[in-house]
């Protein structure tokens, strides 16, 4: 289990902001995947709904604005597919 370093409430709204031993950053969750968003980038307008709604911080924005999927901490919640304002996310079956 993860040691809890110091907790204490000064985030936004005097939300409770907890630095532990262990971060996402250091952990490949990306091997927790059933399913894989890809992104078809031809159909995608750059409205960058799945960037700002990835819980995990997954997707990441190119120079030009495009969004790609960081497969290395992706966990294949698909909320980015969900979120899709002209559906140009697919869900595909995780290749194991």
């Amino acid at each position: 289990m993860t040691k809890v370093l110091t907790y204490k409430y000064d985030g936004p709204r005097g939300a409770p902001v907890m630095k532990a031993d262990a971060s996402a950053a250091r952990v490949d969750t990306g091997s927790w995947r059933v399913n894989r968003p890809v992104i078809d980038l031809s159909k995608c307008i750059k409205c960058h709904m799945c960037w700002l709604d990835c819980p995990d911080g997954a997707i990441y924005l190119d120079k030009d604005g495009k969004p790609h999927v960081d497969y290395t901490f992706c966990k294949g919640c698909l909320v980015c597919a969900n979120e899709c304002p002209v559906k140009c996310i697919a869900v595909e079956a995780e290749k194991k």
